[in-house]
């Protein structure tokens, strides 16, 4: 089995984290660790776009970010005696996520959700819901659960 799990790094995508490493898996199941940096948009000042050293630095070190991201996400499946590989991509998240899915033939997308609802869900827009509805295999979606 080929899982493909989708982290950002919030305490909604270590409930997904979770719930993989609470879960028993066939011993040939294979966890690839994703997390999708959300290319920044250049600033605009009047009719220049300024892309420059700044914009360089700052997607530099959302890559080391989002590299070091997976490998603590990873270390921790390894405890869980999963079989992990890490990928980190540069694009939509909801994009990539499910991109990823298709090139690594993924069985099934292990993704956490804000929950957002009504004018929060428009305004932010969800991840998980355009991957549910875009996603070449089963999905999971990983909600917290309530205190």
């Amino acid at each position: 089995m080929r899982i493909l799990l989708a982290v950002d790094g919030s305490e909604y995508s270590a409930q997904a984290v979770k719930a993989v490493i609470e879960r028993p898996w066939p011993s040939n199941t294979f966890v690839r660790v994703m997390h999708a940096i959300d290319t920044p948009t250049p600033p605009v000042v009047g009719e220049i776009t300024y892309v420059g050293d700044d914009m360089e630095a700052v997607r530099q070190a959302n890559q080391k970010a989002g590299e070091e991201l997976v490998a603590r996400v990873a270390n921790s499946l390894d405890n869980a005696k999963l079989k992990v590989e890490t990928v980190v991509r540069e694009g939509k998240p909801e994009f990539e996520i499910v991109e990823e899915a298709k090139e690594w033939r993924s069985d099934l997308i292990v993704i956490g959700s804000h929950g957002y609802t009504g004018f929060k869900r428009l305004v932010l827009g969800s991840v998980a819901q355009s991957v549910v509805g875009h996603a070449p295999c089963s999905v999971e979606v990983v909600r917290q659960k309530e205190r």
